[in-house]
């Protein structure tokens, strides 16, 4: 008999079919169904080419769709939407959660785009680590 497994819980194979990078980017975070224009502010995320992890101030429920923008650099703005996993409480600051999400509705010509990036961040970071 076959395991059904929830549609909005990827496998542990599935989370880590991309690689994944810290990089402070500037980030805008909004509901989906939230039309009004943001700011992108400079956060932490932890990128891959399949989601998104970053600390947030908004409490997200789980299944909730996100409109994520990203500003990459020499790209310009990325934007992508994100399903909410799971949001966890973050010891400090207080008043803060540590959003995991997975991108949805990604074209395979936009999940290059965005793995490009990620590998770049990375090169860029192993240089500057061994060149130092």
């Amino acid at each position: 008999m076959a395991s059904e497994t929830s549609a909005s819980q990827p496998s542990g194979k599935d989370r880590r079919e991309y690689y994944r990078i810290t990089v402070t980017l500037p980030v805008h975070i909004q509901l989906e169904t939230d039309t009004t224009a943001g700011e992108l502010t400079q956060k932490s995320v932890n990128i891959s080419g399949g989601g998104i992890g970053v600390a947030v101030a908004t409490v997200y429920q789980p299944d909730d769709i996100l409109a994520v923008t990203l500003l990459l650099p020499d790209h310009g703005l990325f934007k992508a939407f994100a399903e909410v996993l799971r949001l966890d409480p973050l010891q400090s600051p207080g008043g803060t959660y540590r959003l995991h999400g997975r991108f949805i509705r990604m074209s395979s010509q936009e999940r290059e785009v965005l793995i490009r990036h990620i590998l770049r961040f990375q090169r860029d970071h192993l240089q500057a680590h061994y060149s130092a």
